[in-house]
């Protein structure tokens, strides 16, 4: 006990260090899931991809086969699917957005809404398919 006291630095950048590993495990605990772990949703799981950036941002550049459902729109659209069962993997430009319109999503009955972390730029980083609307 004495040698603690006598040496509590090492016993806070014991703690400190344990809490730097397990950081990443705790930040996830909200949710977001990462782009492979998106494909394989709507891959095998038939997930839903929704935009929920603004229709300017959707035009210049959205992942294929994205709904776009702005935010501010998003509670009772008619492009939500009817299935609240089915996965809903939400997306924005960074993340943001995904996360709270996750959180209306789960809300309204969607249980397994859940955001794509970094949104659409770790989409592209993933060299995944985007594409841009026309008009």
């Amino acid at each position: 006990m004495n040698f603690l006291l006598e040496h509590w630095y090492l016993l806070l950048t014991a703690v400190l260090s344990g809490g730097l590993l397990l950081w990443p495990s705790l930040s996830k605990a909200g949710g977001g899931v990462a782009t492979a772990e998106a494909v394989r949703l709507i891959n095998r799981e038939k997930a839903v991809l929704i935009d929920v950036c603004e229709p300017e941002e959707f035009a210049a550049g959205h992942a294929t086969g994205a709904r776009n459902i702005p935010l501010s729109t998003l509670e009772g659209h008619k492009q939500l699917p009817s299935n609240k069962a089915l996965p809903v993997v939400v997306m924005c430009q960074t993340g943001a957005r995904a996360a709270r319109a996750a959180g209306i999503l789960r809300k309204l009955g969607h249980e397994k809404a859940q955001p794509l972390t970094g949104g659409l730029k770790a989409w592209r980083e993933a060299n995944l398919p985007t594409e841009r609307s026309a008009g």
